[in-house]
């Protein structure tokens, strides 16, 4: 098949014995690993790394090949990931890609890679609605998935989040891309339908060394707190200077903002108190294997990093699906993946241990349900998962949660909207 690479491993020797070979699967993977998503993405690639050194260590896949990744760095770009991905699929042959982290890499690598060439793809953090939209209009072909909840329930639950905190009215600043205008609409529309108000809407472009501008527009109506849309980076930025103009220092913050890089670069005192949501996790026995063994992996980031544990998940998820598939083709490995999260199997949780009991599972055509490091995981028809929100406030220092919100209250604050 097209997707093996075989190589020789040991040549005969005096006793004439026969030459070992071993084979490899290889998945592609489009990371953020550098640009303002960077710290995203060198934590989803080491997650998927070690899903893979899991099921390898549990035999591997397909009589025993070694899973193995050929991960290209999208610089956080759309562009870049466009001409990366095209590489892994028309000259790697890769019938997986996983990525992107961000939904202005993930959207393109879709609509100009993955969808026309008909091949897999699995982000574990891209939660525009656009990928939703594209599955509804047939434009996906089904290969599409990911790991991490829609923005349409995230800018719900984080209005919510914010009027049961009190805050009643403040300023966005948002990033001018898929992931940032999406989730701006989602938020406003819920902020306001729940009472709030919105005094001003500023979107910035990415990658500039100054935002004093945009700033100055957000503080114009003088709003209680700021909610910032943003990436670590480019975060920091504004946050310095929405400090340094004289804005209150309350914030509210979207998911990928949990992060020391962004605490230490705008100072922990000038963060104090602020809050944000993330997509939640129920824990299982896959979320302790993988808190008490991925800082180790992966040279010391935390396993609370954003996107670690569902880029572990997406990575766990494909590597059972080309076992259950029996081919490394994508036609039988996008008809696997939901079939190793069948809701009437044998659950499996992370870790070699583990992945050796699904792999023999398999091997007798018995149904499998991986119930990963976020929770039980189940796409619906678009490749969308559904699940709880994380509620975390900076103290210290340190992001601290603070309480969960479930999907049945995000539901009904979503019906008490429509009303």
């Amino acid at each position: 098949m097209k997707y093996f690479r075989q190589a020789a491993l040991t040549t005969a020797l005096a006793l004439g014995s026969s030459a070992a070979m071993a084979c490899e699967v290889t998945v592609g993977v489009v990371m953020e690993l550098t640009g303002p998503a960077g710290v995203y993405g060198q934590a989803g690639a080491k997650s998927i790394e070690m899903a893979f050194r899991d099921l390898n260590e549990a035999g591997g896949v397909i009589d025993g090949c070694d899973l193995v990744t050929d991960t290209r760095d999208s610089q956080s770009q759309g562009n870049v990931a466009v001409d990366q991905a095209t590489q892994l699929v028309n000259i790697k042959d890769v019938p997986v890609i996983i990525g992107g982290i961000i939904s202005s890499v993930s959207v393109p690598i879709l609509t100009s890679v993955t969808a026309p060439a008909m091949v897999v793809q699995v982000s574990p953090a891209s939660s525009s609605p656009t990928l939703t939209q594209l599955g509804r209009e047939g434009k996906t072909g089904g290969y599409f998935f990911r790991t991490i909840t829609s923005d349409a329930l995230q800018g719900v639950a984080a209005a919510k989040y914010a009027r049961d905190s009190g805050l009643d009215n403040l300023a966005i600043i948002h990033v001018n891309n898929d992931f940032g205008v999406n989730l701006m609409r989602e938020f406003s529309a819920a902020f306001e339908a729940m009472g709030g108000t919105i005094t001003s809407i500023t979107p910035y472009n990415e990658n500039q060394p100054n935002y004093g501008s945009e700033v100055t527009a957000a503080l114009g109506d003088d709003p209680e707190a700021l909610y910032l849309i943003s990436y670590p980076v480019d975060g920091a930025t504004i946050a310095r200077a929405w400090v340094s103009q004289g804005g209150p220092q309350k914030y509210l913050l979207n998911d990928g903002m949990n992060s020391t890089d962004f605490i230490e670069a705008v100072g922990a005192k000038f963060l104090e108190g602020a809050f944000g949501t993330s997509s939640g996790t129920t824990e299982t026995d896959s979320t302790k294997y993988f808190y008490a063994n991925y800082e180790e992996f992966s040279g010391g980031i935390a396993p609370s990093a954003p996107a670690a544990d569902r880029s572990y998940d997406a990575g766990a998820i494909v590597g059972l699906a080309i076992a259950k598939a029996g081919v490394a083709e994508a036609d039988a490995i996008r008809d696997a993946i939901r079939a190793v999260v069948d809701p009437a199997g044998e659950p499996i949780f992370a870790g070699a241990e583990e992945f050796r009991k699904a792999l023999a599972l398999i091997a007798e055509g018995k149904p499998i349900k991986y119930e990963g490091v976020i929770g039980p995981v189940a796409f619906d028809e678009v490749g969308d998962i559904s699940g709880p929100f994380r509620l975390w406030k900076i103290e210290g220092g340190e992001v601290v949660t603070t309480g969960q919100m479930t999907t049945e209250q995000v539901s009904e604050a979503m019906t008490a909207m429509a009303q």
